[in-house]
């Protein structure tokens, strides 16, 4: 088997791996797998601007930026109330610095964002999951982390 059809069959694999954990994941451990991608997509955009690949780069920070839409677009502001306003202004933030550094071709950039995420999945993780309450409600009676 060349390495090329190696290469494809594990690219294959981990993308059934990944739908199967989605499919069966809690709203907790979804946050959890967003925040991990995003920063697997930043990280990655990181060596492709170290060795001035744009194309790649480019379209991995976009990735990036997509998912992080996507973490500021699952928040509940009426039930998350100020962290969830804080989380949005935050993502914002990531976003427009993901702009910057794809623009600017900063690698600097590219770690602040990985560090801010990195903060906020770190606090997330810390989320317990046995939150829940049988009925599938949180402890404030929303139907997902308060956060989200």
């Amino acid at each position: 088997m060349s390495i090329t059809k190696l290469n494809d069959a594990v690219k294959q694999y981990n993308q059934v791996g990944v739908a199967a954990s989605v499919e069966s994941a809690d709203p907790h451990r979804l946050i959890q797998m967003l925040m991990q991608g995003a920063l697997e997509k930043v990280a990655i955009a990181k060596g492709y601007m170290e060795r001035e690949d744009i194309a790649n780069k480019g379209a991995h920070i976009s990735w990036a930026i997509s998912i992080v839409e996507g973490l500021r677009a699952s928040l509940n502001k009426d039930q998350g109330g100020e962290i969830a306003q804080n989380l949005d202004d935050l993502y914002d933030y990531m976003i427009r610095r993901l702009l910057r550094a794809n623009v600017e071709n900063n690698i600097d950039i590219l770690d602040e964002v990985s560090s801010l995420l990195t903060s906020v999945k770190t606090a997330w993780d810390e989320v317990p999951e046995h939150l829940e309450q049988p009925s599938g409600n949180t402890a404030d009676g929303s139907s997902r982390p308060a956060d989200v």
